[in-house]
């Protein structure tokens, strides 16, 4: 489900997207004309038909290009070869297939377990051990479904043992993947680097900051929620526990170690690094814990495959529509429907914000950044928003995106892990979303909670 889901986006809730469709088309028909309102038209309505989000965007692209004539038909398969003749794009697969090892190596395992005695004997332990757990996890998988599926099964399990509430559980399970994405590595901020032309490095050093605020603020609910509903320590502090738990799990600690101190050092690349986890996963499954089988690592290997074939798929497709979009001057169109809002920042970063939320909620991570990135990054450029920034705001905003329906992935993924059923998984998530929101919004309007790193490091 989570590999077809990048594939394939499907609403459950389809007469209200066609409403909105119909006004979406007037618009842009009176912005742009008639061509691309019919290629905004034909791939929203793919799109809500159900067909896959690739095929929508590459079928969208040609058929404009066959009626429009504009370019030969050919430029079509030109421009979605070019689209992934990127190095960065290398670091998908490793980042992909480290991330798997570790799920199947019993690495996240022995992270819950050093989380639970490092901050277990906090009040509302265990969903303090959520968070931390997903934290360090974090700098190893850079995925939010990777986070929810291989964590989150451990982690629900124990707090539901313990005794706590299952949407409680199941929320800040869901809260807390949302990490996954912005501290480094990230998938989204690979996918976002390659279609702004940014820095890959510059975007991990620009998320560690506030991905380390939001699980600030996401254990600053967690203590409300305690002191409401009664929820005490899980466990007392012991030095002995700790120092146990992080024998234990001191060679996995280092996997995130390895990954950002070589980038931030200089060491390697992000690319190179995502081999470096690679191999280190398959060091310690391998030679250390000996978890690894070779049952194991074929499936592993066969996951891989699958989910970087979808992926590179979309952002080749995404490509013709990002190079129609520019060549037609869309980001001129959008700033004349601005008007005088167009020069300011605060207005900018506000529709934008909206547009992404929005978005989010009906499209999958990778393929709203490669939709996107051509449309609202040339506006906030326009204003004095640096493109690394506008990158954090967005996989951010993309990440709150992941926990609210109709599409809601990480709660898809929690519903089936835990047996609980979607809506309670939504209400229990629904508090935690106001932290997330607040964060969202001190990144946007704070710059330097993500611009202070690299500035330190890299300008």
């Amino acid at each position: 489900m989570t590999r077809l889901s990048m594939l394939r986006w499907r609403a459950p809730v389809v007469t209200p997207l066609l409403s909105g469709l119909a006004v979406l088309g007037c618009v842009i028909l009176a912005l742009t004309g008639y061509y691309l309102s019919f290629l905004f038209f034909s791939l929203f309505t793919m799109l809500v038909l159900g067909v896959p989000i690739a095929i929508s965007l590459a079928g969208a692209c040609l058929m404009f290009v066959l009626i429009s004539g504009q370019v030969p038909d050919i430029v079509v398969a030109h421009r979605m070869i070019n689209g992934i003749d990127s190095f960065p794009l290398l670091a998908i697969p490793f980042f992909i297939f480290a991330g798997s090892l570790m799920n199947n190596a019993g690495i996240t395992e022995r992270i819950f377990d050093f989380a639970k005695a490092l901050m277990g004997w906090m009040r509302g332990g265990l969903g303090h051990v959520n968070v931390g757990a997903s934290i360090v996890f974090s700098g190893m998988s850079g995925a939010a479904v990777a986070d929810a599926g291989g964590l989150g099964t451990i982690e629900i399990k124990a707090m539901k043992d313990a005794g706590y509430d299952e949407e409680f559980a199941v929320g800040i399970t869901a809260a807390s993947s949302t990490i996954g994405p912005i501290i480094p590595p990230s998938l989204p901020m690979v996918i976002y680097g390659v279609m702004a032309s940014a820095s890959v490095g510059q975007l991990f050093a620009a998320g560690l900051l506030p991905g380390l605020l939001m699980g600030a603020m996401l254990m600053g609910m967690i203590f409300i929620i305690s002191r409401r509903r009664g929820y005490t320590a899980d466990a007392r502090f012991s030095v002995g526990v700790l120092g146990r738990t992080f024998g234990r799990a001191v060679l996995s600690l280092m996997t995130p170690v390895i990954i950002v101190g070589g980038i931030i050092t200089g060491m390697f690349t992000p690319t190179e690094s995502a081999v470096a986890a690679v191999v280190y996963a398959l060091f310690l499954g391998v030679v250390i814990y000996r978890t690894l089988t070779w049952r194991k690592l074929l499936k592993v290997s066969m996951e891989t495959i699958e989910t970087t074939a979808i992926i590179l798929f979309i952002v080749g497709a995404a490509s013709i529509f990002a190079w129609i979009l520019s060549s037609n001057q869309v980001t001129q169109h959008l700033v004349a429907l601005l008007g005088p809002f167009a020069d300011s920042k605060i207005a900018v970063l506000l529709f934008s914000n909206i547009v992404l939320i929005i978005i989010g909620c009906f499209m999958e991570t990778i393929a709203a950044i490669t939709i996107l990135v051509p449309v609202l990054l040339p506006l906030a450029v326009a204003v004095g928003v640096d493109p690394v920034h506008f990158g954090v705001i967005m996989v951010l905003n993309l990440m709150i995106g992941l926990l609210t329906p109709p599409v809601g992935m990480v709660l898809y993924v929690l519903s089936r892990v835990s047996n609980v059923s979607f809506e309670r998984c939504m209400r229990g998530t629904i508090p935690f979303l106001i932290p997330l929101v607040l964060c969202l919004l001190l990144v946007t309007f704070v710059p330097a909670i993500s611009m202070w790193l690299p500035t330190l490091v890299y300008r």
